[in-house]
């Protein structure tokens, strides 16, 4: 088992939204988790921008992994976007992104942390996995999709 399919559920994998800005996908992501989760939207949304103050998260080749460290969280949690109108998000590549994972951490969790980050990079590597993520038509399906990826 890898260590991102336990961190979505089908409720939070969203496909096909659009977004006019970084900031209104960070809203709806902390308004998202906050319902899921009781947690607190505004130390979402504070977090994941905060994050991206610090320079962006894209990845390049249409990818971005917004992430923040949650006070009170106590296990990490994800949600993956595939956005229907790419978003411009200061890429390395200057490409905008379609496909985002959201991640949220507990506050004190660096190796835990950096693990999936580490994962969720080499995931969106690759090009044949990217793909299929461009084209599954359900949350059920990318569910499928993530459990059976295998770095």
């Amino acid at each position: 088992m890898n260590l991102i399919a336990p961190l979505v559920t089908t409720d939070t994998t969203l496909l096909d939204l659009s977004f006019t800005s970084k900031k209104k996908l960070f809203e709806h992501a902390a308004d998202l988790f906050a319902g899921a989760y009781g947690l607190k939207s505004t130390d979402i949304f504070t977090s994941l921008f905060e994050r991206e103050r610090l320079g962006s998260t894209a990845l390049g080749c249409g990818i971005a992994i917004p992430h923040g460290r949650i006070k009170g969280m106590k296990e990490a949690r994800g949600a993956f976007y595939r956005l229907q109108t790419p978003l411009e998000f200061d890429a390395p590549d200057n490409q905008p992104v379609t496909l985002a994972f959201v991640l949220l951490v507990p506050k004190d969790a660096n190796e835990q942390h950096l693990q999936i980050l580490g994962e969720l990079a080499q995931m969106f590597g690759d090009e044949t996995m990217r793909d299929k993520l461009m084209h599954v038509a359900s949350p059920t399906e990318l569910a499928a999709l993530l459990g059976a990826w295998s770095g």
